[in-house]
């Protein structure tokens, strides 16, 4: 029998509020919008990118886990995503609505970003 190295998403899932670990894909189906790259970065967290018209630069916002929701930080083109981000939003509920939550986080910040 093949031991088993690292964490196992079963860990993950129980550690969370979310009910499995396929709520946050759903969180980043339901939140996809035309403007955005939205996809994992690491096993808890989403991540967003808009293009700035820098190339490496975007705008960027992350969703990470926080009790039963997620706190949403925007990082303006230039900021380090490794360090803390602007906090702007909390998302919670059903993954459907946590991910229309963030999708209404993400236009906001589209909105606000020079044209």
């Amino acid at each position: 029998m093949a031991s088993h190295v690292g964490p196992r998403v079963e860990d993950i899932k129980n550690s969370s509020g979310f009910s499995g670990g396929g709520d946050v894909n759903r969180i980043i189906d339901a939140a996809r919008s035309p403007d955005w790259s939205i996809g994992l970065r690491g096993a808890n967290q989403i991540m967003a990118t808009n293009d700035s018209g820098v190339i490496g630069m975007p705008w960027v916002v992350t969703a990470e886990r926080a009790g039963k929701g997620m706190r949403v930080s925007c990082f303006q083109p230039g900021d380090d995503v490794n360090a803390e981000g602007e906090v702007i939003g909390e998302l919670q509920g059903n993954p459907r609505t946590m991910g229309r939550q963030l999708r209404d986080l993400l236009e906001m910040v589209g909105e606000r970003k020079p044209s």
